[in-house]
């Protein structure tokens, strides 16, 4: 993907788990586009090594998105590198495959913690910081799995699934501070993390399902993000854009 346009100088972005995968392509394009861009990343050798590789103003700040200490932190260096935030995209996620059966209540709260604790802590910490300049960017990323109830992810759904209402309320609740709140349901993608489950599986599946033949990549999913994080999208929060190739025809 390449353009022209500099949509993002002079604006700070967050993007979490930017180490690999949609995030990651999602911080290459807004750095092209002039922003400043934090990884902020469990894993911190991967993070780095992504942020070296964009180069530029691009770094990387280890972060454990369900940890209320590693979310204050990542906001307190970004708070005092660059005095401000324009932009947080909420991107990290675990992304298990478990029949219902074997799912433990310590396995639900594992991903419930990141998947949907994670969003609650980075939209707190973030919206304070916005509130400052009357202005942010709060970009969730879902699951078109919310859409399908797909099998093996009960817990995975329900955590996008409050994503996905969080979102909505979290919009009415910042649009007075000229916050937008806004969602993205991708579909399932070839990155590494669905490598490394049985989810890969299914693409040939879902591929037969989709209005749009092919399999999606990472970079198919950054329009729609950078569009919602950039001032064009003014008048839209509370929405969600799914970008599944018509899988859903949502």
């Amino acid at each position: 993907m390449s353009t022209n346009r500099m949509r993002f100088t002079d604006r700070v972005a967050i993007i979490t788990g930017a180490g690999r995968g949609i995030g990651e392509a999602a911080a290459r394009q807004m750095h092209a586009e002039g922003g400043t861009v934090v990884i902020a990343d469990i894993n911190n050798e991967r993070g780095e090594a992504t942020a070296k590789d964009i180069g530029g103003s691009c770094c990387s700040v280890r972060t454990d998105i369900a940890d209320p200490e590693s979310v204050a932190a990542l906001h307190n260096t970004v708070e005092q590198r660059f005095g401000k935030l324009d932009i947080v995209i909420n991107n990290a996620s675990l992304v298990p495959y478990q029949k219902w059966e074997d799912i433990t209540f310590d396995d639900w709260r594992k991903i419930l913690r990141v998947d949907l604790d994670g969003v609650f802590l980075m939209c707190k910490s973030s919206s304070d910081m916005m509130r400052k300049n009357n202005y942010g960017r709060i970009v969730n990323i879902s699951s078109n799995t919310v859409l399908l109830g797909t099998p093996n992810l009960v817990h995975y759904v329900a955590a996008k699934a409050g994503v996905y209402a969080f979102t909505r309320a979290l919009a009415t609740e910042l649009g007075q501070y000229s916050i937008t709140v806004n969602n993205i349901c991708p579909g399932i993608t070839d990155t590494d993390a669905n490598w490394e489950t049985p989810h890969h599986e299914a693409f040939d599946l879902v591929e037969g399902m989709q209005a749009i033949k092919g399999r999606a990549k990472p970079q198919y999913h950054v329009p729609s993000i950078l569009f919602l994080a950039s001032e064009e999208s003014f008048w839209v929060t509370g929405s969600t854009v799914v970008t599944d190739a018509g899988h859903t025809r949502h």
